[in-house]
């Protein structure tokens, strides 16, 4: 069964920064593109970055420059590095396997603080 626990995530003041990590278990994780999406309270889960298998990438407008995605397949986990954080970029965020059907994680929460 695929399982996607993500990690890193708290409470920081604006302008600082967070590393989130998600560690994937249970398939070939290097065959597959992993994503990280947000959700905010009373809005809808959006897209933040994606990787591809060939390590790929692509932002949100709201993000670039801020966040970089990066994935270690020798440790089946992918990171996502948060820097210079608006208190807009609070949300639970979600690891997720791109596929189909697509696998997620729990989440975890990020909040910033103005």
């Amino acid at each position: 069964q695929v399982q996607l626990v993500e990690s890193g995530g708290g409470l920081v003041q604006a302008g600082g920064s967070l590393r989130l990590s998600c560690a994937a278990s249970d398939y070939i994780f290097s065959a597959f593109a992993m994503g990280w999406y947000r959700q905010a309270p009373g809005k809808q889960r959006e897209l933040v970055a994606r990787i591809s298998s060939t390590g790929y990438t692509n932002y949100a407008d709201s993000v670039k420059g801020r966040f970089t995605i990066s994935r270690d397949n020798a440790k089946n986990t992918v990171h996502l590095q948060m820097n210079s954080l608006k208190p807009e970029d609070t949300g639970v965020y979600y690891c997720c396997r791109i596929s189909s059907p697509t696998y997620w994680g729990r989440g975890t929460q990020v909040t910033v603080s103005s």
